[in-house]
């Protein structure tokens, strides 16, 4: 009565289709033990698989191989999963500095400029404007990267190390117009943090 998951099905070799009968609710008959086994209530088959069992041409999942119909066709529902929302994506990273030990203070504003970067490098990704996409994945590798380095500019540059020269530059780019202390030097840090003490230091007054 458990739940198996098929993680990645499009990664499997042809033998897969020994679960044809498995997934009508038939059975498997164990030659090596001279055993038919029948799933009871309960059992339910989950396959996951970034292509949608149609392979990958352009080279983004490689390993991947396009799948059998007739074996796509004993799943009776199929579910789209996109990528989730600011609002769900910031609460995931928020989740993520907590895990790491960052203080939230230093990633308030970080978090946010992170989700809508991401955001936007994947609607440029589907309208074809870039080859490569931020996935969640990657913004929380940031994160990561962040506890270690404590530098946005530097967390962010070794998680997209791995693209190619113009892909990296233009997202770092990107990124640098939506949090403007990126790409600063000291000196402007310096003072565009003194110019912040101000601004809520007049601001406290204020509700004084």
């Amino acid at each position: 009565g458990a739940v198996l998951l098929l993680d990645e099905v499009d990664l499997a070799s042809s033998k897969v289709m020994a679960l044809q009968s498995v997934l009508e609710g038939k059975g498997y008959f164990i030659k090596k033990l001279g055993e038919w086994i029948k799933p009871v209530a309960g059992f339910t088959v989950i396959a996951t698989a970034n292509t949608k069992g149609k392979g990958s041409d352009d080279g983004r999942f490689v390993g991947t191989n396009v799948l059998n119909e007739a074996f796509l066709d004993r799943f009776p529902v199929t579910m789209y999963q996109n990528y989730p929302s600011e609002a769900i994506e910031k609460k995931i990273l928020t989740k993520a500095s907590e895990a790491y030990g960052i203080d939230f203070k230093a990633v308030e504003d970080f978090i946010p400029n992170l989700t809508m970067w991401g955001d936007i490098i994947r609607k440029t990704f589907e309208e074809g404007g870039v080859d490569d996409l931020i996935s969640t994945r990657r913004l929380v590798d940031i994160m990561k990267s962040y506890s270690i380095f404590g530098n946005k500019e530097k967390a962010i540059k070794m998680s997209i190390e791995r693209f190619d020269d113009e892909t990296r530059e233009s997202f770092l780019s990107l990124y640098s117009k939506i949090d403007a202390e990126v790409g600063m030097t000291d000196e402007e840090k310096e003072v565009a943090e003194a110019a912040r003490e101000v601004l809520e230091s007049a601001k406290s007054d204020e509700d004084v």
